[in-house]
């Protein structure tokens, strides 16, 4: 088991400025532009393969890396560059961590490189869970997925809401309900293949920020997909379906769904991205400071604003190691008994909210500007409170965790 370190690797130390030296040179010159046409950054995405950044490979190298630092050093680096860019290279992600997290080993292996693509012609997946009348409270899912054992086929209907790259994907995870009397855990995964009959995009979503990444409504009206596309297994699932209605008839221990497990891996990862563009703002308000001069003299002299950007760093440096924590301890297999995880995630998300606001303050009329970049942001960071779990659903979690109680 890999010790915790602050103290990065040389290994990893020279995959993080590879990735810096890609934000910087290629994502960051394309950022404002693709932010403006609000559309998917196919020509970046195409260059982030031809380089390995956006492989397969490149993923499991970071996801697999002993220390549990690789995702979280990789996710800092590229959102550093842009939160949009960024989002259209990683998103495809989730939709891989739903597979790695609920699928066997063959469905792993098939699925997941149809999510890439290849250098000469990328693609990308989805993960579909949000609902327009299901999203914090996953319970109320409607999205239905029903067997006909005659054919061995999976009927899904329903309409998913805010799915990064929903509609334009290869591949897409669509969580549904299988047995209604058993709320959220009687939940499942199913992956839906490319051209499958019955699955479009519905609208697509005019954001506030992270604008260069693509979120929609998918549709499924009676989209059929074979046995095997039931991630885990159907044995699996009446196993578990099994132990949830056991448990509930006698008040049990609970059993969490396949949607949660895939966003309790991934929120340390989402925290990294919320480091990522803190620092990014932070850097530019910095630099600004040193040379914007007031009443004849740098406006860092002034404590005012010396004193914000000290508050800045601290809390971009605590966010940081929230996050490596809780991306150890996910690695090397220590449970979150205080729901570390969440506040890696909380505690990063509020931090990059709060700092890219600073941000545009200390840049006074310029940083209230599309001219500089924090006005971007700015803008990106109000997502991060919101997807994988708002900082409300945040605390609950660990509020819950720590009482034991059913706190609502």
């Amino acid at each position: 088991m890999a010790e915790f370190t602050l103290e990065l690797n040389d290994d990893q130390k020279q995959v993080r400025d590879w990735l810096h030296g890609f934000a910087a040179d290629v994502i960051r010159p394309a950022a404002s532009e693709w932010d403006e046409r609000e559309e998917t950054p196919w020509p970046v995405i195409q260059e982030a393969a031809k380089v390995g950044i956006y492989s397969l490979d490149f993923y499991a190298q970071q996801f697999f890396d002993p220390t549990g630092l690789g995702i979280p050093m990789a996710m800092e680096e590229l959102f550093w560059g842009d939160a949009g860019i960024a989002l259209s290279i990683v998103g495809t992600g989730l939709a891989a961590v739903g597979v790695l997290a609920n699928g066997t080993e063959e469905q792993i292996g098939t699925w997941i490189p149809q999510m890439y693509g290849d250098a000469d012609d990328v693609k990308v997946a989805a993960f579909c869970s949000s609902e327009p009348d299901a999203g914090s409270d996953v319970a109320s899912m409607r999205t239905r997925a029903v067997y006909d054992q005659a054919k061995d086929e999976w009927v899904l209907n329903g309409t998913k809401t805010w799915a990064t790259n929903g509609g334009i994907a290869n591949v897409h995870v669509v969580v549904a309900v299988v047995d209604p009397e058993l709320g959220s855990k009687g939940h499942a995964s199913f992956i839906v293949p490319p051209g499958t009959p019955g699955l479009s995009q519905g609208q697509k979503f005019k954001k506030h920020g992270i604008r260069a990444s693509h979120t929609a409504e998918v549709v499924l009206e009676d989209v059929r997909v074979p046995g095997h596309c039931l991630l885990g297994g159907k044995e699996k699932l009446d196993q578990r379906l099994a132990r949830a209605r056991e448990r509930a008839a006698t008040g049990g221990e609970r059993v969490k769904n396949a949607a949660m497990a895939t966003f309790e891996a991934s929120r340390p990862a989402v925290g990294a991205m919320a480091v990522g563009t803190a620092r990014a703002a932070y850097e530019v308000a910095l630099d600004y400071a040193k040379t914007r001069t007031q009443f004849g003299r740098p406006i860092i002299d002034n404590q005012g604003v010396a004193f914000q950007l000290a508050d800045m760093r601290t809390q971009i440096d605590a966010a940081r190691l929230l996050v490596w924590r809780a991306s150890w301890m996910a690695t090397t297999g220590k449970p979150f008994e205080s729901a570390e995880g969440s506040m890696s995630k909380l505690y990063a998300s509020e931090t990059a909210k709060k700092v890219t606001a600073q941000a545009v303050q200390i840049l006074g009329g310029n940083g209230f500007t599309r001219e500089y970049p924090v006005e971007r942001m700015h803008r990106d960071a109000a997502i991060y409170t919101i997807f994988e779990g708002t900082s409300e659903i945040q605390r609950l979690v660990i509020a819950r965790t720590l009482s034991g109680m059913p706190i609502r």
